[in-house]
Parts: C-alpha cells; structure tokens; sequence
C-alpha cells in the first residue's frame, strides 16, 4: 500500500492534521474534531475579476438555515463544505453590482453559492407548463444529434429535476436536467456552462454545439440570453450566422416566493416567433456531498 509522507500531506490539505495550530486563525470553530475559525474576508473590488478563478469569499451574508457563515456563529463543517457555502463571484461580476443587488435575497443566494468538486446541488419538481409549434417540434428532434436538449414532449405533470456540479478543471459548471416522459426513459440532457468568451458565459452542448450567453437580471428573475450560436471542431471555432440560428434563447430563474422558482425557457424564431416553451417549478433538495463520509 502506498504511503503519502507528511509534506505530502501538508499540501493537499489546508487544514493542518493532528490538531495542529493554523497560524492565525483563532480557535472558535471546530472543522471535524479540530478546533478552528474560519476569518472573514471581504471581496477586492478594486481591479477585473477573473471568473474562473477558485477564490472565494465568506462574508457573513448567508442565510440562516444554510451552510453560511453568520455574524458570531459558530459551525460544524468541512473545508469542503466551508468551501460549497462561501461566495461565488462568476454570476456576480457578469451581471454588475447594481443589477445583482435588485434579484430576490433566494436568486443570489443560490448563484453566488461555490460548490466544491465532487459536490452537488439538486432541484426537483415538475414541468407545469409545455407547448412547441410544428417547427419546434421538428427543431426539438433535430437537435437530437447534439444531445437532445430541447424539450422532447408537450406533456405537462411529470417529474424533473435538475442537479449542478462544479466543474473543476474546466472553471465552470456541468447541468444535468431529468424530464420524465410518457414512455420510456426520462430525457436526460448534459451541458456544461463556462466563464469565457465575449459574453464571459458559454453553455456547451453536444457535438461541439455551442450557446454565447448574456446575464440580465431585475427583480424577479435572472436571465440567460442567447447572443450567438457557434461550432467548436478541434481548436477551432465557428460562429453560425444569424439565419442558421434557432432563434433567440431566455432561460430565466424566476423566483416564486416560499423557496419554490421556475425555469422558464423560451425559443423564439425571428419568422415563426415562439416556437418552444417550457415552464418548470422546483425546490432544492438537500446538497449531496461525494466526498462526505455518510
């Protein structure tokens, strides 16, 4: 068997072991059975922020009854899950100060919230509203080549859910969305959202079909808007035209009040108008942690 010496040791974890001190950190908190206290830290806002970079901040702002850290309190937690609870930057900054500052306290909670890798956070609840026109549908079975991620069926009352996990080496996040269908198994769609481009979000599909994506936000919902559709073939990328495009994408996170929201997502085609709507209202569910013990 093989055998990690201390120095080893020391690095990959930035809690010293055994109950050794941590150079200034008061001893008020406990992280397993060893006595810590994790500092507050407030956000430099003085130069660019890089979206894909792990900091993080805990500034005493977080809910109560979530894994935050409260003015004076005490927790029992993890690195990792002081980690998933601490600030998350990437939606903030694309979004600007002002405008995040009008989303309900629910929204910014639940995108300013890091998780750690090999976390993950789900959503279940049902789809309550369905409706695609011909063109829609027939939209929604040719992209069935890329991953199927539009809408397969207009039938409302079924099941789904929606898990998110921090992608660690490539800076973003990976989504997995579960619809149950009449027969057969649910549809499952798989993408992957990352801090980069001119948009500074990008949603990954299949096929190297990709979505550039701007963030709006008021004070109901956070939005998600196409601004162009590329191809990613190797190292290189190719911008689709406006008429190869599908029409405008708004993905929007409505807050409903009561910790319940809906995903609300709308294609519209410039000619046809709408042609694919889809409505879901959900609740959190709790976090799963692969890296907890239990």
């Amino acid at each position: 068997m093989l055998k990690r010496n201390e120095s080893d040791a020391a690095h990959m974890h930035p809690f010293p072991r055994h109950g050794r001190a941590c150079p200034g950190l008061p001893r008020t908190q406990t992280v397993g059975s060893r006595p810590l206290s994790l500092p507050r830290r407030r956000a430099d806002t003085s130069g660019p922020v890089d979206l894909s970079a792990p900091s993080v901040i805990l500034d005493g702002r977080d809910k109560p009854g979530h894994d935050g850290v409260e003015d004076g309190a005490i927790i029992q937690t993890s690195h990792r899950s002081a980690i998933a609870a601490a600030h998350d930057l990437r939606f903030p900054a694309l979004v600007g100060a002002a405008a995040w500052s009008n989303l309900p306290p629910a929204v910014r909670e639940r995108f300013s919230r890091r998780l750690a890798p090999g976390d993950a956070v789900t959503y279940a609840g049902e789809i309550v509203e369905s409706r695609r026109t011909r063109i829609g549908w027939l939209l929604a079975q040719a992209c069935r080549v890329i991953g199927a991620p539009l809408p397969l069926d207009d039938v409302p009352g079924v099941a789904a859910v929606v898990t998110v996990m921090e992608d660690a080496a490539g800076g973003g996040q990976f989504w997995t969305r579960m619809y149950a269908r009449p027969r057969g198994f649910p549809q499952a769609i798989q993408s992957a959202k990352r801090f980069t481009g001119a948009t500074g979000l990008e949603e990954y599909l299949g096929g190297g079909f990709g979505i550039a994506l701007t963030v709006h936000a008021d004070d109901k919902a956070l939005n998600f808007i196409s601004d162009h559709y590329f191809l990613r073939l190797g190292p290189a990328r190719l911008r689709l035209p406006p008429w190869l495009a599908p029409g405008r994408l708004v993905i929007s996170h409505v807050d409903l009040g009561d910790g319940a929201f809906a995903f609300v997502l709308s294609l519209r085609h410039p000619l046809a108008g709408e042609i694919v709507r889809q409505t879901g209202r959900f609740r959190e569910r709790p976090a799963i942690s692969l890296g907890d013990p239990s």
